[in-house]
């Protein structure tokens, strides 16, 4: 029989844990950056394994520098339900970001454990080191790696200061001659589980403190270049320029105007430049950047073409020059069916009404669409503010959010999850 649990108990110390955890940082005790293969990584990840090893899970540090524990099932060797997230930080960091889904998991396993449960499978978490990126120009090195997709090549890649990534991983502890070692085979992983912050501002403006995700988004990036020329602000008559800053703000407009064409569609010009930049010059050379995001793949890759055709009509008629660059794709990553349905019924048996959102960031469950079924909890962060210092919580969310996880974990049923590359079951 299980031990009564004091709910609010699991909300507050996976909020002071989650302070605690932040003082792993290079920037002192009011800031928090830990950037993936640092010092504080390392101590992050040690003190990591302690708690692991607590809840009653064996634990390592693998080739690529995740922190990997295993709570084993009712026989060993079973296939695991995979949960975690990323213990990296963007620099000036908020404490919740990646840190939250691996604490959360973490406490989860230890109320398992202190309550004798196990299941016809086990449990993983991992603790990813590379999700944000800031150290190495590549991101999701441990979810990539664990998800067998890892790129050997970027081994070589070298940070600000030199250091290939080969390098850091060997000064770290870590034997990057192994990373192929770390892959998993799909018939080992029955799922893998993210509960993150939105990071948004959905579920605040909704009045709720979980959503089940349905996707996360595939992403197309692009630069612009506008040519006009660049001429005297006092003597050029407004009718006879060739303005490359107003044919790009006509052409900024239109890209805010598109992404609000549709649901789930998201378009931003995030960085401009403009040359020469002078007060007096009629602007000759303008470049901007547009960032385009959809749960779907399709109506992102529409919304694409249609600002391009937008682009040349608007460059045609100002008589500019223009040329498009695509300098990222990636696809949408969607949410097992199945998934969705259990974390929504974990929700409602939460006392929560249940919404669903894409997500516009992305996580280290991208990485896991190949190998095996996906599924994410988001929880309400304050204003929808993350990678900042302001990155908020509450004790109450940060409990209805560990009662969530688990639930699912003890109702969790692969039988229904769809396979990559399978059709889903008949229900």
């Amino acid at each position: 029989m299980r031990q009564s649990v004091n709910d609010i108990s699991l909300g507050q110390r996976l909020y002071e844990r989650l302070e605690a955890f932040a003082r792993h940082s290079e920037d002192g005790p009011d800031t928090l950056t830990r950037v993936f293969l640092s010092p504080e990584h390392r101590a992050a990840a040690e003190e990591l394994l302690g708690w692991m090893r607590d809840a009653g899970m064996t634990a390592q540090i693998d080739a690529i520098g995740n922190v990997v524990g295993r709570y084993e099932g009712l026989t060993p060797d079973a296939p695991c339900l995979m949960m975690g997230s990323h213990i990296d930080t963007v620099r000036d960091a908020g404490k919740y970001d990646g840190n939250m889904g691996v604490l959360a998991a973490l406490g989860c396993i230890e109320e398992l454990n202190r309550n004798g449960e196990r299941f016809p499978y086990a449990i993983e978490l991992v603790a990813f080191g590379d999700e944000e990126g800031v150290r190495f120009p590549v991101t999701l090195s441990g979810s990539r790696a664990v998800a067998g997709t890892f790129d050997q090549t970027t081994l070589s890649l070298r940070d600000k200061e030199g250091t290939t990534l080969r390098q850091a991983l060997t000064a770290f502890g870590c034997n990057p001659d192994r990373v192929a070692e770390v892959a998993r085979r799909r018939e080992q992983v029955l799922a893998f589980v993210e509960l993150h912050i939105e990071q948004g501002p959905v579920l605040e403006d909704a009045g709720l403190p979980v959503g089940a995700v349905t996707a996360i988004n595939g992403a197309s990036r692009l630069s612009v270049e506008v040519r006009g020329t660049a001429n005297h602000a006092g003597t050029v008559p407004m009718h006879l320029r060739r303005d490359a800053l107003a044919a790009a703000a006509e052409m900024m407009l239109a890209v805010e105007a598109r992404g609000g064409a549709e649901p789930d569609l998201v378009a931003t010009v995030g960085r401009v430049d403009v040359l020469p930049g002078a007060v007096n010059v009629i602007p000759g050379l303008v470049r901007f950047t547009m960032d385009v995001r959809s749960p779907s793949d399709a109506a992102r890759r529409r919304a694409v073409a249609d600002i391009d055709r937008r682009i040349g009509e608007i460059a045609e008629a100002r008589g500019v020059d223009i040329s498009i660059t695509q300098t990222h794709e990636a696809a949408a990553c969607r949410c097992d069916p199945a998934l969705i349905e259990a974390i929504g019924k974990s929700i409602a048996r939460a006392g929560v009404e249940v919404r669903q959102l894409p997500s516009g960031a992305g996580h280290d469950a991208m990485a896991f669409s190949r190998l095996c079924p996906v599924g994410m909890i988001f929880v309400r962060c304050e204003k929808g503010i993350s990678h900042n210092p302001a990155e908020a919580i509450t004790v109450a969310d940060a409990d209805v959010s560990m009662r969530v996880l688990l639930d699912f974990i003890r109702h969790f049923d692969a039988g229904r999850l769809t396979r990559p590359n399978e059709e889903r079951p008949a229900a």
